[in-house]
């Protein structure tokens, strides 16, 4: 997938790594009008599914980014799945889901997918995203207005100087490298060995689970379905098994044919991809270095183990919180300091997801003697005592609250729903316009958005907020008929009127009782904010 174009001389945000990051930040870059340029080294698309469970707050990311209506068709959903200690069911999860929503909790599809789809809504605006493939981020060379780079392509090394560089280069990142920066954390011994097969099948779309099943002895193996008719299998090796020989394809086939037999899946397949994995709990300490010129996002930034699904999620969740910011700046909306939330917001993610991470691993793939015996007990236990079960779930990704992020304003104790306050995610609801049904973060992703709970006509202050910047978007009682905004935002019953401001990346920012649009222009100056 060659790129012909010549590289710029100068561009506000280069975007080191063209993974599925690095393209959805440049893609939420482009609804902001902010001109960047991706440099990835290989020459197209990854090869092998790679990372596959996308959540529900990721599919509300890449539908920002253009990339919804084609992950829709492709990808499969699914809301729970099953675990199995040797031949017996020991858990069957639900994730919480209903039929107004507007994602399902979970979908599967490959990453190279992720990949194509958001480039292809690139491809609608060359204006503003260009994607060099074939191109290596060689050095970078910080400096006070901006960042000098050097691209290694394949017509010889570019120059390119840059206002902004975001490394999204993997978890070997060069831009860390040169930089100098050290990840800190743990990193885990046990290894899984990752196989994608082709074999149609009639099984419901779930997380499938086994610990030491009959057909592998001794291991973990996790069997997700996905697009294509495409299997993916990921299987624990033992301690005293050498990589490289457990990466050949006559000794894989024999352990996933085992598997397949076991569940009575007899209908012929082949292999399409193997490769291997051990678990990491990674993060560097700051997401901005270089004279606050070099950002980090994904597994540039940190790394997360895969039980849990919390490894491209979060990466995706690093391009929302990055893009807007970054944006502002650039337009001159906010001083360069707002890039330090990025940052900060952003590490406590990751250290949580490291920690929930952490114990998913410990259980998954036990570390030590103590960790198998104590997982061997909650599996016997779990047979025939439900109340154990819970403890086998490998909590599926949820975003991260930014409970103490300098950003937020007021409405901390005051309503009577903790889900929409400050620092929170904004809750989805099911909303009446004028066109017909629509959900409420389908308004999410550009603009600072206030929802003006009412009972009436608009006071003209609020409807005034719209020429500050901020979309207004009035939720009246009979556009909420089915009461969900205002159940899950926290209004008490009646015609009570409330604002509630949400952040371009769907965060709640503050809420206020009334209808005084006052108090949302003072937040957003006291923040340092000027949409």
């Amino acid at each position: 997938m060659p790129e012909s174009q010549p590289l710029p001389d100068g561009i506000p945000v280069l975007i080191a790594g063209g993974g599925p990051v690095g393209l959805t930040l440049a893609a939420l870059l482009a609804r902001h009008g902010v001109r960047s340029l991706v440099a990835e080294a290989d020459e197209g698309y990854c090869t092998g599914s790679r990372a596959i469970c996308i959540s529900r707050r990721s599919q509300e990311i890449l539908a920002t980014a253009g990339a919804g209506e084609a992950l829709a068709r492709k990808a499969l959903p699914w809301t729970g799945g099953r675990s199995y200690w040797r031949n017996q069911e020991v858990l069957h999860f639900q994730m919480p889901s209903e039929p107004t929503q507007r994602f399902a909790p979970m979908v599967n599809i490959q990453q190279y997918h992720v990949e194509a789809f958001v480039h292809e809504a690139l491809q609608r605006v060359p204006q503003l995203v260009q994607v060099a493939w074939s191109s290596r981020v060689a050095r970078v060379e910080p400096g006070a207005d901006g960042v000098r780079v050097e691209v290694e392509t394949a017509q010889g090394v570019r120059r390119v100087k840059a206002g902004y560089v975001v490394a999204c280069d993997g978890g070997r990142s060069t831009v860390r490298e040169q930089l100098g920066l050290q990840f800190e954390g743990t990193q885990y011994e046990g290894r899984y060995v990752i196989v994608d097969i082709v074999q149609p099948t009639q099984r419901p779309v779930e997380r499938l689970a086994w610990f030491d099943p009959p057909s592998n002895p001794g291991s973990t193996l996790l069997m997700h379905r996905q697009p294509d008719d495409v299997w993916r299998i990921d299987y624990q090796l033992r301690d005293d098994e050498d990589a490289a020989e457990a990466l050949k394809p006559e000794n894989i086939l024999p352990r996933v044919r085992s598997h397949l037999e076991m569940i009575g899946e007899t209908a012929p397949w082949r292999m399409l991809w193997a490769s291997m994995y051990n678990a990491k709990c990674l993060t560097l300490p700051s997401y901005r270095a270089g004279n606050g010129r070099v950002l980090f996002a994904g597994d540039a930034a940190h790394l997360v183990p895969i039980f849990g699904v919390r490894g491209l999620n979060s990466g995706l969740d690093d391009a929302a919180n990055l893009a807007w910011k970054l944006a502002l700046v650039l337009e001159g909306g906010a001083d360069a300091a707002l890039l330090d939330t990025y940052s900060t917001e952003r590490v406590h993610a990751a250290r949580e997801n490291i920690a929930y991470g952490a114990k998913s691993t410990e259980f998954m793939a036990p570390p030590d003697f103590a960790f198998r015996l104590m997982r061997e007990a909650t599996l016997r236990l779990a047979v025939d005592e439900t109340a154990v079960r819970s403890l086998i779930n490998p909590r599926q990704s949820a975003p991260v609250a930014y409970a103490d992020s300098p950003l937020n304003g007021p409405g901390q104790g005051t309503w009577t729903s903790a889900l929409a306050a400050p620092g929170q995610p904004a809750p989805e609801a099911l909303l009446q316009g004028p066109n017909g049904p629509f959900h409420l973060t389908q308004c999410f992703g550009t603009d600072f958005t206030c929802l003006v709970f009412g009972d009436g006509a608009l006071p003209h202050a609020v409807a005034d907020l719209a020429q500050h910047g901020v979309a207004v978007l009035d939720i009246a009682p009979e556009a909420d008929a089915a009461g969900q905004a205002r159940l899950r935002y926290g209004l008490p019953g009646g015609r009570s009127t409330a604002i509630v401001l949400v952040r371009p990346d769907g965060y709640v920012m503050g809420r206020w009782s009334g209808l005084d649009a006052a108090p949302v222009l003072a937040c957003l100056r006291d923040k340092g904010l000027e949409p």
